[in-house]
């Protein structure tokens, strides 16, 4: 289970206010109502976790876009961002943030539904199948000048499977950004473990000008994963 909202819990059915948050107690009951253990502490996390609390208050749709924030903040990743691609978008937090940040086009596409986001073009698709590709291109007058990647597989347990799975859609990612980005544009990616594989690597620094990966602090101490950020597409030879 993933931590960013591609999975999520609804909780118990709405009781009237009795103060300002959960007591421990309710906690704990909520806790208790879970199926598994892991599940359990899936809860108890989430119910304590502070971006999770200021996402509600911000109105994001999940923790994940203070991700992309403060990977931004650091390396300037959507400034002067016009048309943006969001591969991997469920349930659409990082949408939210390239719009309240000014980008004017803004396609998504993911496996799973997204709920309609007004100036978002959202597409449910494979970014493997052509047809989807076109339906998500559609919604941008242009080329992309930044192409986003929260992808990743659903996690195994095997740190070193779930590595490699999440490295093959970074490169599926960045594949897509070689097609379709424009000259000077930029790409970001979920990776894991130490960072993207070193062929991965190698092709980046052939293809951008400037490469870093980046830990953001809205990414668990304890999760694994880490965004490669690209800047200054050099174009297609």
């Amino acid at each position: 289970m993933t931590d960013d909202g591609k999975r999520r819990w609804k909780g118990p059915p709405k009781e009237k206010k009795q103060g300002s948050g959960r007591r421990m107690s309710e906690r704990k009951i909520i806790a208790y109502n879970a199926k598994d253990e892991s599940s359990k502490r899936w809860i108890e996390r989430q119910l304590s976790d502070p971006y999770v609390q200021l996402a509600k208050k911000e109105n994001y749709r999940a923790r994940a876009a203070y991700k992309l924030i403060e990977v931004d903040e650091k390396t300037g990743l959507l400034k002067g961002a016009k048309r943006v691609v969001d591969l991997g978008s469920a349930p659409g937090g990082w949408l939210q943030v390239c719009l309240r940040r000014g980008v004017s086009e803004i396609a998504g596409i993911d496996l799973l539904a997204i709920d309609p986001l007004p100036g978002a073009h959202i597409v449910q698709g494979d970014i493997n199948e052509p047809e989807d590709v076109a339906r998500l291109l559609e919604g941008l007058g242009g080329p992309p000048d930044l192409v986003l990647s929260d992808m990743a597989a659903n996690t195994t347990g095997h740190k070193q499977t779930d590595s490699l799975r999440t490295a093959a859609l970074a490169e599926t990612a960045l594949w897509f950004a070689s097609e379709y980005l424009v000259t000077g544009g930029n790409f970001c990616s979920k990776v894991f473990q130490g960072g993207a594989t070193q062929d991965m690597l190698n092709d980046l620094k052939r293809m951008f000008k400037t490469v870093k990966h980046v830990k953001p602090p809205a990414s668990r101490a304890g999760s694994p994963e880490l965004f490669v950020v690209a800047l200054g597409f050099r174009g297609r030879s």
